[in-house]
């Protein structure tokens, strides 16, 4: 779900960007930043949803902040080989996903690039973070539960441009999956060196496209976060929050949220 979330976010915005030429980082710094007050810290790491597993992040500033944090908190926690099954009590929408078919076509897309550069969910951040959080006996929480944010996959709206590839139109669909693959591969780049502007491009591009995913992914999301980390401010104690690294960028980023509710946030790395 998460990737595919990142993946509808990049193909409905298509942003201009060029893949790096450069050989791969070894030495790769993601963007961290930090809100504190005289009895709690909370750690906030951008991550990248699906990644090729080649750079060396976990490691200096990171590590230490995931370490000294008594708890980690992802965007959702999904059940890792079991069935997906409402909690007890829930009253949402059943748990199916039903966007449209442009949506759909769009993402699928999207993934496919993502792979072609050996980006898979289980190098991601998160994934990774969860994992050694788990073997650690820490414990592991979500912003927003999987119910809500299959609910949020169903309200999707279709992008006002760059539609879907139509059957028997090879040279536009080959096109699209190279600008995607350009897209993925660049962004991937700018994750491992902290670098926000690329995200703010993705974002802007995506808002321009379609303002109503935009919100929905973003802007509604960001300020139901800051309100969690400042209600979260308010308990003694270190958290480590890992969310996707344009959550922390552009004008509706959660820093944004948060500096909104007097929460003023510094970057580490």
């Amino acid at each position: 779900m998460l990737s595919a979330l990142l993946a509808a976010s990049i193909a409905t915005a298509t942003p201009s960007v060029q893949a790096s030429a450069q050989p791969i980082d070894e030495d790769a710094s993601p963007a961290m930043f930090m809100v504190r007050d005289a009895d709690t810290t909370v750690y906030i790491f951008g991550t990248f949803h699906a990644l090729d597993g080649k750079a060396d992040w976990f490691k200096d500033r990171v590590k230490t902040a995931f370490d000294s944090s008594g708890e980690l908190v992802l965007e959702t926690v999904i059940p890792e080989g079991k069935p997906i099954a409402p909690r007890p009590g829930f009253r949402g929408p059943p748990l199916s996903v039903t966007p449209s078919a442009s949506f759909l076509a769009t993402t699928r897309m999207a993934i496919n690039a993502g792979k072609s550069q050996g980006m898979q969910v289980g190098n991601g951040a998160d994934n990774v973070l969860r994992h050694v959080a788990e073997a650690q006996g820490k414990p592991v929480e979500g912003l927003e539960t999987l119910e809500l944010q299959l609910s949020m996959f169903n309200r999707m709206p279709a992008a006002n441009s760059a539609p879907a590839p139509k059957p028997g139109d090879p040279v536009e669909e080959h096109d699209q999956m190279q600008d995607l693959t350009k897209a993925m591969a660049a962004m991937q780049d700018a994750w491992k060196h902290g670098d926000q502007s690329v995200f703010v491009n993705m974002l802007t591009q995506l808002e321009k496209a379609s303002p109503d995913t935009y919100r929905v992914m973003f802007t509604e999301r960001n300020t139901r976060w800051a309100d969690w980390i400042a209600g979260r401010m308010q308990t003694p104690g270190t958290v480590f929050v890992a969310v996707g690294a344009g959550h922390l960028a552009g004008k509706d980023s959660l820093l944004v949220h948060l500096a909104q509710l007097g929460i003023t946030s510094a970057r580490l790395n």
